[in-house]
């Protein structure tokens, strides 16, 4: 069964540095029909001007991951990491028992573009951590690519998380299979591009949620960069 979220129904927020659109409810944007799906939370897109980001905030209990489609993010957080975050690489942070961080765009004239994405922990508390990986060439291209889980398999950054997070990038004609067990769900975010799912078509921004199935299929009609989160049932 597929459940459509179109890109044009998501909660959209702008001011002068910031044009955001959240999949799920988030900040003022309230939908009691779009919460989350299982531990999936947030899905923010964001377009970040030059030299502009979110000042130093506070975060507890939430496992955060943030990717990149172009441009740079400067990441400083109270547990003393500080990194520039560039396409290509993965971004996991653990709020855990509670942390501060900002996140700053550091270019004087490229906007940055990214997916902020938000799961709930498996364990409440936890020590705050963080982790950030730099994929490896052609990594994505044309297979999903295992990018978080619970225990760092397949070269994965781990999280106190019981979702796996995947990414492709797709050219026209491609496809990727991807199989689950009866217990499981998936959420698949298109980032950009046109692809069909199983025979329903979505381009940039749009997304749906994938259940009762043990398999699908994601084929490119324009060359695609997706995401796919494989989530458990219960939530």
């Amino acid at each position: 069964m597929l459940q459509i979220r179109p890109s044009e129904e998501r909660g959209h927020f702008v001011n002068d540095w910031l044009d955001s659109h959240h999949s799920f409810s988030f900040g003022d944007y309230h939908d009691p029909e779009h919460m989350g799906v299982s531990v999936l939370r947030v899905i923010n897109e964001d377009h970040i001007a030059p030299g502009r980001g979110f000042g130093t905030h506070p975060h507890n209990d939430m496992e955060i991951v943030t990717y990149l489609l172009s441009g740079e993010l400067e990441h400083r957080d109270s547990m003393g990491n500080g990194s520039v975050i560039r396409p290509g690489d993965i971004q996991r942070m653990s709020a855990g028992s509670g942390v501060t961080h900002s996140e700053v765009n550091p270019s004087a004239s490229q906007e940055a573009h990214l997916l902020q994405v938000w799961f709930l922990p498996n364990r409440r508390g936890v020590e705050p951590g963080y982790a950030q990986r730099t994929l490896a060439e052609g990594e994505r291209e044309g297979r999903l690519a295992l990018l978080v889980s619970p225990d760092g398999r397949e070269g994965s950054v781990a999280a106190h998380t019981d979702a796996l997070m995947y990414a492709t990038q797709l050219q026209p004609g491609q496809s990727v299979p991807h199989e689950f067990d009866g217990d499981r769900l998936a959420y698949v975010q298109v980032a950009r591009g046109v692809v069909e799912l199983d025979g329903t078509r979505l381009q940039g921004g749009d997304a749906a949620t994938v259940s009762e199935v043990c398999s699908f299929v994601i084929q490119a009609i324009e060359a695609a960069e997706v995401l796919l989160f494989d989530l458990p049932v219960q939530a």
